[in-house]
């Protein structure tokens, strides 16, 4: 095993004041366990240390109900030997703990059959996409509350018909730090807050509900004034969008989805089935169409964890890796899968820097940063304008979609009929219904205007959930399966 590497990174300080000096750790210990662990039937090992506190505070109608503190930290121990993966953990970071947790994992490792594997190095640490402050401390905890109480302000006084305020906001900080059997060290320090706003409107006893938010890997100076009012405006526009709505037609028809958040449609349906595990696996719609056209042309579908500041982006991901800009499908040509380092291995290409992991506890795997469709050439309206009849989606709530067999199902927050080339009646209960691989096809016109989410998503697989982001142009596809209560 190599000796491990000191690389230049500001972020290796915070991390070794915080997960190694306490336990008596430091690079030779790490050295020495990883290699205790190498000197067995052992392909390659690493430990992933993690350090969190979290914070989180809600209100309603002017009172705070809710307000929660936490730290996590721990240690995780993996050892790969062919496909076999043995992991331990600890929530205790001494070197004894480290020992045991190290030794489990060994003789989990000793019964797999070892093979000589050279696992890719991992580059050269990057510049960090993100400032290493501590959004909890930067701001007293009377001025997380003010807030909130300023946020519900602006979103009553947006319509006397609001009955009903629920704010909430939630900040974390996380130091990691990742040691590994090949010589790499990295480490990285990541902020993230979040706000999220709910109403309530009635009129004529019938209510409805709007919703918003955002967030950012800031601080709380993030959410300035002018952006707590475009929430408040945002989740108004909704509510009261909804409260006009008459039930929505069903139907196989044009639809039109609207730029950024309705990315999730993407991101679910389309995005996990170029996950590298399903398709080692051939378990996913995608498997064994890398070179195939599996999209219209014009389509151009990435993922990118490298942009500053995001939600979804990862200065280096959960194994140590500079996260990148992967192109997954190029002008309708499936091109490349979002891997990590274990799958990359076994299918015989680079790793991606989509290693990740909801904490120390669990197995990193491949998953999604922000993931995106590019924009095409055309304008907006002119789109909306090329419909004669047809839907045209907003925003999305909820949605499912099963990996196998590309099916999905999700529901319109905000959507409207589209008659002659014009945007007209409000519709409610809306649902798409639909094949992730065909869908793609029938995108026939791509809106030069992509935009990214607010940064409120939050994917889940396997258990474990991880911060994302979605992002897309207005796009039109023919054909869709609409779902309605009309």
């Amino acid at each position: 095993m190599n000796a491990i590497a000191t690389p230049p990174f500001k972020a290796l300080n915070t991390a070794r004041e915080l997960l190694l000096l306490p336990g008596g750790l430091n690079e030779a210990v790490l050295s020495k366990v990883l290699g205790s662990i190498m000197s067995h039937q052992v392909d390659y090992a690493d430990l992933y240390f993690q350090y969190q506190r979290s914070e989180g505070w809600s209100l309603e109608e002017g009172i705070v109900k809710s307000g929660s503190f936490s730290i996590e930290q721990g240690v995780g121990v993996r050892a790969i030997a062919g496909e076999k993966t043995a992991f331990a953990y600890s929530d205790d970071l001494s070197l004894k703990a480290l020992t045991e947790t190290a030794n489990t994992t060994r003789a989990i490792a000793a019964a797999g059959s070892a093979r000589k594997v050279k696992v890719a190095a991992a580059k050269k640490n990057p510049l960090a996409l993100y400032a290493d402050a501590d959004p909890i401390a930067a701001l007293p905890a009377t001025e997380k509350v003010r807030m909130l109480e300023r946020l519900e302000a602006m979103a009553r006084a947006e319509d006397p018909r609001i009955i009903q305020v629920m704010a909430y906001l939630a900040a974390t900080w996380e130091v990691v730090l990742v040691a590994r059997s090949d010589g790499h060290l990295a480490a990285d320090v990541r902020p993230l807050v979040r706000v999220s706003l709910s109403v309530v409107m009635e009129e004529n006893g019938r209510r409805e509900q709007g919703s918003s938010g955002g967030g950012a890997r800031m601080d709380f100076a993030y959410f300035t004034d002018d952006v707590l009012q475009g929430y408040a405006k945002q989740a108004a526009h909704q509510a009261r969008v909804n409260l006009g709505a008459k039930a929505a037609p069903a139907g196989t028809m044009t639809v039109v989805l609207g730029n950024g958040w309705p990315g999730i449609l993407l991101h679910e349906a389309i995005g996990h089935g170029l996950e590298g595990d399903f398709n080692r696996k051939g378990s996913s719609a995608f498997a064994g169409l890398i070179g195939k056209q599996v999209a219209a042309k014009g389509v151009t579908v990435v993922d990118d964890g490298t942009i500053k500041d995001r939600r979804g982006s990862l200065t280096i991901d959960d194994e140590g890796n500079p996260t990148n800009r992967t192109t997954l499908i190029e002008d309708g040509i499936l091109v490349g899968y979002m891997q990590d380092m274990l799958n990359a291995r076994l299918m015989g290409v680079a790793p991606t820097g989509n290693g990740r992991r909801e904490s120390f506890a669990h197995l990193p795997m491949p998953r999604m940063t922000n993931t995106l469709m590019l924009g095409g050439d055309t304008p907006p309206e002119e789109i909306i304008a090329s419909v004669k009849n047809g839907l045209y989606a907003v925003n999305f709530g909820g949605g499912q979609v099963d990996i196998t067999s590309g099916k999905f199902v999700f529901s319109a927050a905000e959507a409207y009929i589209i008659e002659n080339g014009k945007i007209g009646q409000a519709v409610k209960g809306a649902t798409l219904i639909g094949n992730g691989p065909d869908a793609l096809t029938k995108v026939s016109m791509i809106g030069n205007d992509m935009k990214m989410d607010p940064g409120v998503g939050t994917c889940g697989k396997e258990g474990q959930s991880v911060p994302v982001g979605v992002g897309q142009p207005t796009l039109r596809m023919e054909g869709l399966t609409v779902g309605g209560t009309a």
